[in-house]
């Protein structure tokens, strides 16, 4: 199967709009989200075209499609209004054979890891830099942030199938790939 993962939409519409066109035509199965869905936090700027009950719309329409985990500018207000589970601070998901901690970011990452074992991926969110490399036994993976990009990225979301994970721009570029399986 086929995953699209994304992080840090904070409530863009537009941005929320260009990830689920992109969906839609992927192929991919499921939509994981990485956190931080509908508010855009006292530290960022306001997105473009800032609209969360759009966002919220947008997103309830993929409610069976969607695996989320908990960004820390998610709220229980936001899981109100959503109509899929937002609030867990991981998910474990077995993959093709891989096992991945999902989480935001925020509160585990490379310089506070969560229980992996060798071979096992962090994936997360959180500091809107795209990531793909190995660190020690584990494999550490960031898909950017869809609506506010740092270090000089652009907006970007990833994807996972047969064990490769592309990092992709929304004109459909590859900006980073790693082969897991390796």
């Amino acid at each position: 199967m086929r995953y699209m993962i994304a992080s840090d939409i904070h409530g863009s519409a537009y941005f929320c709009r260009k990830l689920l066109d992109v969906y839609k035509t992927s192929g991919a199965g499921r939509l994981i989200l990485l956190g931080d869905i509908l508010y855009h936090g006292p530290r960022n700027d306001l997105p473009r075209e800032y609209a969360p009950k759009e966002v919220i719309s947008m997103l309830n329409g993929y409610k069976d499609q969607i695996y989320s985990v908990r960004g820390n500018c998610d709220t229980e207000v936001d899981q109100m209004v959503l109509e899929f589970p937002i609030l867990g601070d991981y998910a474990l998901l077995a993959v093709s054979g891989l096992t991945i901690y999902a989480t935001h970011g925020h509160i585990y990452n490379k310089e506070n890891l969560p229980p992996v074992q060798k071979g096992d991926i962090l994936l997360h969110g959180h500091t809107h830099v795209l990531t793909a490399e190995h660190f020690g036994d584990i494999t550490i993976l960031n898909p950017g942030s869809v609506s506010i990009p740092k270090g000089g990225n652009p907006p970007t979301y990833g994807m996972l199938e047969d064990k490769v994970f592309r990092v992709m721009d929304f004109d459909g570029n590859i900006i980073k790939e790693m082969n897991l399986g390796e």
